[in-house]
């Protein structure tokens, strides 16, 4: 057996331990048919310290669930295991970088397609109305440009209060602004599965109805898709061409713009779950990249 470290969320949070367990035992048992095994170590125990993972032929951060709570340490963290020549999969650098969503407007200034966002470091009613103004959207998500699981995202109606909703944000926290886009409630948000640059599977993900998020805590359904739409997926390889890194895994969600094309929404490449319980081959697919980087 090859051992491996997966790393999960700081202990001291509790976070939705059941859930990450689940997703943990599959990864594990991925892995085990290729004869990977798979040890769990809490990403807050070597922030500080690279030495509890030097000497590990791979580091899989799949399940650094949480890190949005303290960024800083996480930034740390992640030059810390660079300079200490860390084997990580995905590099480093990339964690870094897709820990903060204004890699979105990297992205976006390189031809990947993002529902218009308004970026701030001071979120205020003056801007929210002028999103609505600019937008003509009947409701807005506002989220942390530093986030994870909907955490602090809320939909935003044009006759809310906005000053409360602005006085619910720390001064100096970037967030994100965008027009709520009802595509995600009609046709939901769509996510592709990629594997050492290969697609994997496909998996459609709707909220329960009157909600807008569409994760499984919040109770969000999920279909297996035979095959992506064409536009989603083109979109996908687009994305996936402008991160132009060594990426093992990659989880891709995409929205339809409602007028026959496709916005990126994220771009998972530090602990998305695979869905490998929807997932066909039950990870094989994973597990035989992970070989074969090993």
């Amino acid at each position: 057996m090859t051992d491996i470290v997966i790393l999960t969320p700081d202990p001291a949070l509790g976070d939705h331990e059941a859930l990450w367990c689940k997703v943990l035992a599959r990864l594990q048992s991925a892995l085990s048919a290729e004869r990977i095994d798979a040890v769990p170590l809490p990403w807050t125990a070597c922030a500080d310290d690279a030495a509890l993972l030097q000497g590990y032929p791979c580091v899989l951060p799949l399940l650094a669930w949480g890190y949005h709570h303290d960024p800083a340490r996480w930034l740390r963290a992640c030059e810390a295991w660079q300079h200490a020549g860390v084997a990580m999969a995905n590099p480093a650098p990339v964690l870094a970088w897709n820990s903060d969503k204004r890699y979105l407007r990297q992205l976006a200034a390189q031809g990947v397609a993002i529902p218009p966002t308004t970026w701030t470091d001071a979120l205020s009613p003056a801007v929210l109305r002028q999103v609505f103004a600019d937008t003509a959207a009947d409701a807005l998500i506002v989220k942390p440009a530093v986030s994870g699981g909907a955490w602090k995202t809320r939909r935003v109606q044009r006759d809310d209060a906005l000053d409360a909703v602005a006085a619910e944000v720390a001064p100096g926290v970037d967030m994100l602004v965008q027009p709520y886009l009802p595509t995600i409630a009609s046709e939901g948000e769509t996510s592709l599965l990629f594997f050492g640059g290969v697609l994997s599977h496909v998996v459609n993900k709707r909220p329960v109805p009157g909600d807008f998020r569409v994760q499984e805590e919040f109770g969000g359904h999920y279909t297996l898709l035979p095959e992506p739409p064409a536009g989603a997926l083109a979109l996908a390889r687009r994305t996936l061409a402008a991160v132009d890194a060594p990426l093992l895994y990659a989880r891709v969600d995409v929205v339809p713009d409602g007028a026959g094309g496709w916005w990126l929404m994220e771009a998972e490449l530090i602990e998305p779950d695979f869905y490998l319980g929807m997932d066909p081959d039950r990870g094989a697919g994973f597990a035989r990249a992970l070989r074969g980087l090993l």
